[in-house]
């Protein structure tokens, strides 16, 4: 059997892009020389990684997962919602979010190989995408949400609720997922958007001929709208999505949502 290191297995996936095992294999079965490995890459059409590197990956899956006090959102990204869907697809994105509620977000690193293999394997720019962990501070309650498509997560969230149940912290990641908030409170939206935001409700009324006088209660409650919006607005400000006669904050009741996170394919 050819000798060679792990620093020319390296050096030849530095070099054409290629897998581990694939680069492992080349200078296997070329006796170790990186050039002929190289060709032998190329030949087969392995070595395209670098290639497929700049092509945009607007597709994808995401997946939850929990690990004791840990919740884990990992999105993978592709360029077709053809290998989104596809089998060792899904079970990559779920393996890995099972590895970052276990271990950490160090744990996407870990499998590095894994993803360079499976863009091998799919002939697709594939790479990690938003990658959150959530670890509940003691008498916090977490809890997730997934919408699935053809098979394989496309919105996924995460929430942390001090206060409440773990139903109620589920039936706002629900929430969430469709109302796809931008913020939790008001303080959280920053102070230029803001500004920008009344800025321009600010014209638009001067330019609707309203008196200058009312021009900043009109003004305000034309903000307090835009705080309310679907989607981008503020958690507690926005209607219910259960029952829009109720807004977030009225459902929460004496809970509080701590933090949240969202990721959406194409969103």
């Amino acid at each position: 059997m050819a000798e060679f290191s792990a620093q020319d297995v390296k050096a030849l996936r530095d070099a054409t892009g290629a897998g581990m095992m694939d680069a492992k294999r080349a200078l296997a079965e070329t006796g170790g020389d990186p050039v002929a490995a190289t060709a032998w890459l190329r030949e087969r059409g392995l070595g395209k990684a670098a290639e497929r590197a700049g092509r945009e990956s607007a597709e994808g899956a995401v997946a939850v997962a929990r690990s004791g006090d840990a919740a884990a959102l990992v999105e993978l990204k592709s360029e077709t919602d053809f290998v989104a869907k596809s089998p060792q697809f899904v079970e990559l994105v779920e393996e890995l979010a099972r590895a970052v509620a276990e271990e950490g977000e160090a744990a996407v690193e870990n499998r590095k190989d894994a993803v360079d293999d499976l863009r091998l394997t799919l002939k697709e720019n594939i790479q990690v995408g938003n990658v959150t962990r959530f670890v509940a501070d003691p008498g916090h309650v977490l809890d997730s949400y997934v919408h699935i498509q053809n098979g394989r997560g496309v919105n996924g969230v995460l929430v942390e609720l001090e206060g409440g149940t773990a139903e109620l912290a589920h039936d706002i990641a629900v929430h969430i997922a469709f109302g796809r908030p931008a913020a939790v409170t008001r303080d959280e939206v920053p102070a230029d958007e803001v500004a920008a935001e009344r800025a321009t409700l600010e014209a638009q009324t001067r330019n609707e001929g309203k008196p200058e006088a009312a021009i900043p209660k009109i003004v305000e409650g034309k903000l307090a709208g835009w705080y309310k919006r679907v989607p981008g607005g503020v958690l507690v400000e926005q209607p219910y999505a259960k029952d829009d006669k109720l807004t977030v904050a009225q459902v929460l009741g004496q809970a509080r949502v701590v933090r949240f996170a969202q990721s959406v394919i194409g969103g």
